[in-house]
């Protein structure tokens, strides 16, 4: 449901609240709204979680940007209709591809790589066991190093 456009009507929620106060004149209401949506993904992206990872995301201009790139694509539903990643994973069939998932994902949660898998005919799908969201933590790199390389024979 989050890759659904939210109506105009019904951006009264916590999206379009952030939103508001990401694009409003207040430069200082903007930063602390900023600070506080990046600092939330900064903290929960890792498996454990890094308090200076934390704070970089907390950063003044790294997080008004992150924060308003990411409100942007989900007030407008990754631009994507009602269902369209799954329903259309089926033309992709006969594209090689690797979707790897961190098994302790709480952003991105691991039932949304379970269900593009099961929607593109031949994909694989590997589930790092120690990981979270973040490409970096060391089992979701590997296997990420791993595909591209067998990709690249």
């Amino acid at each position: 449901a989050f890759l659904a456009p939210i109506p105009e009507d019904e951006r009264g929620d916590m999206m379009g609240a952030y939103q508001k106060r990401l694009t409003g004149s207040d430069k200082h209401a903007q930063l602390e709204a900023a600070k506080a949506w990046s600092q939330w993904e900064g903290s929960t992206i890792k498996l454990i979680p890094n308090e200076a990872m934390a704070a970089r995301f907390g950063s003044g201009e790294f997080a008004l940007a992150f924060a308003r790139i990411e409100n942007h694509y989900f007030m407008n539903g990754c631009f994507f209709t009602e269902g369209q990643l799954i329903n259309d994973a089926g033309i992709l069939e006969g594209i090689p591809g690797v979707i790897i998932q961190g098994r302790y994902d709480v952003v991105t949660p691991p039932a949304t790589a379970w269900a593009l898998h099961k929607a593109w005919p031949g994909s694989d799908l590997i589930i790092t066991p120690r990981a979270g969201h973040a490409f970096d933590e060391p089992e979701t790199l590997d296997a990420l190093l791993s595909a591209t390389d067998r990709f690249a024979e």
